[in-house]
C-alpha cells in the first residue's frame, strides 16, 4: 500500500535527441477505477517529474506521458503497490519518416461453408534515424480488403506493448480502410477481423498498397488454395495440415490472385500437438472470440537445413495472429504464467519475433517440457503476467469490452492471486 509521504517519481527521457524531455505532461492513473486520472504534473527541465501518490490506494497505478500529441507509458508496465519510480521514453513526432517498411502481411481463412471467416494482420516496421514516431491523425497506415468484405473489428499493437483496440477509417476508394494510430520505432502490429459470403469457393484478388517484404496466405485444413501465378507463391510445409503460401518482396499493386475452395477450421489451442503459447498470444480467427476459440496451427515452416528459411523472422505471425483475451479468473493466468517457451521460440514476445536461426532446422515441441523453475522466479513472473492482465482488464472495462459482473468477477480473482504471490515473497 502507498504511504501518505510516498512520491512516485521518474525521468522522462526524449530518444531522438537523446537528451531529457521537458514540459511533457504526466499523468498518473489508478487501475482500479478504469484507469482514472489521479495526479498530473510536468516534466522539469531535467525530464524529472514527481506525483503524490493517493494514500490508502492498494491498486496498481500506471504513469503516461503525452509528448507531441503521443501517449507514452513505461516500459516495465503497470506500477504494483510499493512501486514508487518508472522510467519513460518518448520520441518526437513527424507525419513521414525514412525507414518505414512493411516487413508481412498474414491472411488467414477458414470457413464453416456458410461465411468466410478471416483475419488479416500487418506488421509495420519504424527504423527511423534518428528515431521518430509517426503521428497523423488522418492516417498512418492503409489497407484494402477484398471485395465485399464486412469489417468486424480492428486491434493495434506498439512496440512492447499490449493488444487494444482500435477504430479503421473507411477511405476515399472502396474496400480502403486506414488507421490513425502512431508507429512508433520499432515494430507496430496491426489485425483486423473481417468475413464475406461465401458458397464453398471464392475468388480473391489482394491489393497491397505498398512493398511488403513476405505476403502469406494461410488457410484451414480441408481447403485449398489455387493461385492465378502458382511461380509467384512458395509452399510452406505445416504439420496441422493448414496451407502455408508466401510471396516474397511484393510490389505495390502487384496481382496476387487466387482462389480457395472447400471448409475447415483452424486448430483450437487444446488440440495443438505443439506447446509454447501464453496468454498473450491470442487467438488467430477473431477478436472478441479468442479467449474461447485459441485457433493458432503449430507447427514450424521448415527449410532445408543447408537452406535459409525466409520466414525465420516472422514465425509468431504464422504461428498465431494475436487478439484482445479477456481473462476471467486467476487460475488460467497462474497456468500460463509457469509455462516456459521453448527456448525456440523464446523471444516472440512483444515485437513477435522467434529467435529461431536461418537454415535450422523445425523444432518438435510435443515431447519438451522445461525444468521447474525456482519458485521466487515462479512468483515473479505470476507477478508480471498479473501487471499485464490487470492494465488490459482496465482497458477492456473502459472501452465496454466487458459487461460489470464479468469486470468484478475477473478483477477479484487477479487481486486475490496477486495478495497471495506478494505473500509468497516475503515468506521465501
Amino acid at each position: 500500500m502507498f504511504a501518505a509521504a510516498q512520491n512516485i517519481t521518474g525521468t522522462v527521457t526524449n530518444a531522438t535527441t537523446g537528451k531529457p524531455s521537458a514540459a511533457d505532461e504526466v499523468t498518473l492513473l489508478s487501475l482500479s477505477q478504469g484507469m482514472q486520472e489521479v495526479g498530473s504534473t510536468k516534466s522539469d527541465a531535467q525530464g524529472r517529474f514527481s506525483l503524490p501518490a493517493p494514500a490508502g490506494d492498494p491498486a496498481p497505478h500506471m504513469v503516461r506521458v503525452t509528448h507531441n500529441g503521443v501517449n507514452y507509458f513505461p516500459a516495465s508496465g503497470p506500477l504494483m503497490p510499493g512501486t514508487t519510480t518508472a522510467e519513460l521514453t518518448v520520441y518526437d513526432s513527424a507525419k513521414k519518416v525514412d525507414g518505414l517498411s512493411q516487413t508481412v502481411e498474414v491472411d488467414r481463412y477458414q470457413s464453416d461453408g456458410k461465411q468466410l471467416e478471416a483475419i488479416a494482420l500487418y506488421a509495420i516496421r519504424n527504423q527511423s534515424q534518428p528515431p521518430r514516431t509517426v503521428a497523423d491523425d488522418k492516417h498512418t497506415f492503409e489497407f484494402a480488403l477484398p471485395d465485399k468484405a464486412e469489417l468486424e473489428s480492428a486491434q493495434a499493437k506498439g512496440p512492447g506493448g499490449q493488444p487494444i483496440a482500435i477504430e479503421a477509417s473507411p477511405g476515399p476508394q472502396k474496400n480502403r480502410y486506414a488507421f490513425n494510430y502512431p508507429l512508433r520505432p520499432g515494430e507496430t502490429q496491426f489485425q483486423v477481423s473481417y468475413h464475406m459470403p461465401y458458397s464453398g469457393e471464392a475468388a480473391i484478388s489482394p491489393k497491397p498498397l505498398g512493398e511488403v517484404q513476405h505476403f502469406v496466405v494461410m488457410t484451414a485444413k480441408g481447403m485449398t488454395f489455387t493461385p492465378k501465378n502458382p511461380q509467384q507463391f512458395q509452399s510452406m510445409p505445416d504439420e496441422t495440415g493448414a496451407g502455408i503460401m508466401v510471396v516474397t518482396n511484393v510490389k505495390p499493386g502487384q496481382d496476387l490472385s487466387f482462389r480457395i475452395a472447400g471448409t475447415g477450421a483452424f486448430q483450437a489451442e487444446g488440440a495443438q500437438s505443439a506447446g509454447g503459447g501464453d496468454a498473450s498470444g491470442g487467438g488467430a480467427m477473431g477478436g472478441a472470440q479468442a479467449a474461447a476459440n485459441d485457433n493458432r496451427p503449430g507447427g514450424g515452416l521448415g527449410a532445408p537445413i543447408d537452406a535459409p528459411d525466409p520466414l525465420h523472422d516472422y514465425r509468431a505471425y504464422i504461428l498465431g495472429a494475436f487478439a484482445l483475451v479477456l481473462v476471467m479468473g486467476g487460475a488460467y493466468v497462474v497456468s500460463k504464467s509457469n509455462v516456459s517457451p521453448h527456448p525456440a521460440i523464446a523471444g516472440a514476445g512483444a515485437s513477435g519475433r522467434g529467435a529461431v536461426d536461418a537454415g535450422e532446422a523445425p523444432a518438435d515441441f510435443a515431447d519438451f517440457k522445461e525444468p521447474a523453475a525456482p519458485v521466487r522466479d515462479r512468483n515473479a513472473q505470476l507477478l508480471e503476467a498479473m501487471k499485464e492482465e490487470l492494465f488490459q482488464l482496465e482497458i477492456d472495462r473502459q472501452q465496454g469490452k466487458i459487461s460489470p459482473e464479468e469486470y468484478a468477477k475477473a478483477k477479484a480473482a487477479l487481486d486475490e492471486t496477486i495478495r497471495r504471490a506478494l505473500a509468497r515473497n516475503k515468506s521465501s
